[in-house]
Formats: C-alpha cells, structure tokens, sequence
C-alpha cells in the first residue's frame, strides 16, 4: 500500500485528508511520564546547539557542525519512515527549521557555502525527499517569527531573504521546488511587517525560483488577518489557519465562505493545507469540551488575547475539532499542537468516528 502512494495524492480534487504534525515525534506520556521521547526514538529527532558553544569550543566548532547536519538529515529520514507506518490519512509532517546549525549566522555564512559543504549538503538531503516522495509522506517547513518578508527595514528584509533561502536550500537538495508546490511541499511564513502586501510583492521578486515555487503565506492574529493575505492569493498559495482567525475575530468561519474558497483556488492543482490548534487546556480550565469557545465572552470574562493565541498541548475541545474536520474534504489539517503526533492522533481518532 505504502509503495504504490505517488506525487497524484496531493491533487487538489482528492478526497481523503491527511492529518499531519510539526517537527518533532513525541511518546505516549504514560511511557514517559510526560510529553518527552523515549531513548529509543530519540534518533527520530533532530539536535541543535547554540552559537555560544560554537563560540567557545572553537576547536571542536566544525566537527560538532559536521555532526549535528549529518545526524539531522539521518533522523529526518527516519522519522519520515516513522511516519509512514502511520495510515496514509496521517502521513504529513513539518520538518524542523534547525537542520542546520547556524546558516545564516554572519560568523557561519562562508563556512556553509564552501562547496564541499554544499556538495555534502545536497548529498544526505537526497534521501530526505526521495524517502518522503517513495512513501507517500507529505513535508513542509515553516521559517520562525524573524522572518519578515514585509517589514519596511531594509535590514530585517535582508535578513529574512537568507532565512527564506536557507530553507529553500534544503527543500531544493531533497528534491523539491522545481515547480508549483510539487508533491505538495510548502515553506510557509506569516504575512507580517509594516510594510504590507506592496513591500511583500516588492521582496517576493528577489526570492530564487525555487523559493517562489514554494512559498506560502498564512494570516496571523496580529497584525495581518485572512483579509490582509488574500490580496496576494494571485502570487502565492494560501495557507488558512482558523485559529488564528478565530482569535482576531472570534468567527468560526465556515469552509464554503468564499474566503476560504479562495484559499483553496489560490493552492492552483494542489491540495490545500489549514494550520489548526485552539486555546490552551490551562487557560480555559474547565470549559466544556463539547462547546465552542466564545471569544467575546472570554474577553469579557478577562482572558487576554494573548493568552488565548497560544497553542493548547492536545486536540482537547470536541466541538473545535469537527469545526476544524469540517474543513477535511478540501485541506489537508497540519495540528499545531504542543502534543505534535500525540494531539494529531487525537484528531484523527475524531475523524474516524464520524465517518464510521
């Protein structure tokens, strides 16, 4: 079953979901005493280490680089391969943005563009892709909150630039970016900075062909909501994620608003993604798990936006979740949930039951 899995399952007219995951495989807690990884899984994750240590081991600076990238792409794959043993409807993970330690830091940037580097590079991300491709397992990546496409500091955009790159980089060494979203992949950022859509446009023309192929932008609960993102719905595909919108503006916004199906056309022949999570367990100690959040009346009640917009641990409201499976004949769902696997499974198991 898994083999016979090819690039068509990401078409946009297919009809089973894929209920994916971001950056990190996580145990049962009742195996770990809490959301950790067991040793034995622990090789399904990445490592990482800080520009400090780097800075203060100098001898041992490179081989520590050498290590960590050669570690990262290994895991990368076997995580992948984790993955596909799960059903085909949940076989989509988010691959971690700290690959590769330090790429666009000015004190590193030379050292990751030597060639033979680059050469390496591209070589153990090969299978990377190919493994992902072979088996059905639907990745992306999604840069930090530091990069801002649209800000009005030449500086930051710079910056951003060679983060966004960084990440193209690694999806054009796993095989991908040589067309539109080709089998699926995107590397997805907010539409954030005070420089709005025109200074987003303006950046969007300097990215690599690649980059452009897989760009996606998602509106955010700050600064530049669904209304703000869909003025670019004609120059890169749309990323709908209703929990931020729902904290902007307290709608359950319904998938046959003609909002969403903008998102849907802006994804051309690709399956959409949504980006799904809800308000903390902690913070809404108590609620009904079987009724939606109001938002107005949690703003009434004292609950600060803030508070609200943080990501919850699992898939713990009900109500939340079929709005959220509501959406599943058209997007495929990535759960932005602290729980990662564990909280997917959740929704999953919630899409089984109501389509038995």
């Amino acid at each position: 079953m898994i083999d016979q899995l090819t690039s068509s399952v990401y078409n946009y007219s297919m009809n089973t979901p894929r209920i994916g995951f971001c950056c990190k495989w996580l145990n049962d807690p009742s195996e770990t005493g809490g959301m950790k990884v067991n040793a034995k899984d622990r090789d399904l994750n990445g490592r990482s280490t800080t520009m400090r240590w780097l800075r203060e081991h100098a001898d041992e600076a490179e081989q520590r680089q050498w290590d960590i990238m050669n570690h990262n792409a290994a895991a990368a794959v076997r995580l992948i391969e984790r993955v596909a043993t799960l059903p085909p409807e949940r076989r989509m993970v988010r691959l971690g943005s700290e690959m590769l330690q330090g790429y666009t830091e000015p004190s590193w940037i030379d050292w990751w563009q030597r060639q033979e580097i680059q050469d390496h590079c591209a070589k153990i991300f090969a299978p990377i892709g190919e493994t992902a491709r072979r088996l059905g397992v639907r990745l992306s990546f999604h840069p930090g909150q530091f990069c801002v496409l649209a800000s009005e500091s030449d500086v930051i955009v710079e910056r951003s630039i060679l983060e966004f790159e960084y990440h193209a980089d690694m999806a054009r060494w796993m095989g991908y970016g040589q067309s539109w979203h080709d089998h699926g992949f995107k590397i997805n950022v907010h539409l954030s900075g005070k420089g709005g859509v025109e200074r987003f446009l303006q950046t969007l023309k300097r990215l690599s062909p690649e980059a452009r192929n897989l760009i996606t932008i998602e509106n955010d609960e700050v600064s530049n909501g669904l209304d703000s993102t869909l003025l670019v719905a004609e120059h890169v595909a749309l990323v709908l994620d209703i929990h931020h919108h729902w904290v902007k503006t307290g709608e359950y916004i319904a998938p046959d608003d003609v909002r969403v199906v903008r998102c849907c056309e802006s994804w051309r022949d690709v399956r959409p993604v949504l980006h799904f999570s809800t308000s903390r367990e902690d913070v809404l100690v108590g609620h009904d798990s079987g009724v939606r959040p109001d938002l107005a009346d949690l703003v009434a009640r004292g609950h600060k936006k803030q508070q609200l917009r943080a990501h919850s641990d699992f898939c713990w409201n009900h109500a939340v979740n079929d709005w959220a499976l509501s959406f599943a004949p058209d997007f495929d769902i990535q759960v932005e949930a602290k729980g990662k696997n564990l909280a997917s499974e959740q929704l999953y198991e919630r899409y089984l039951s109501r389509n038995i």
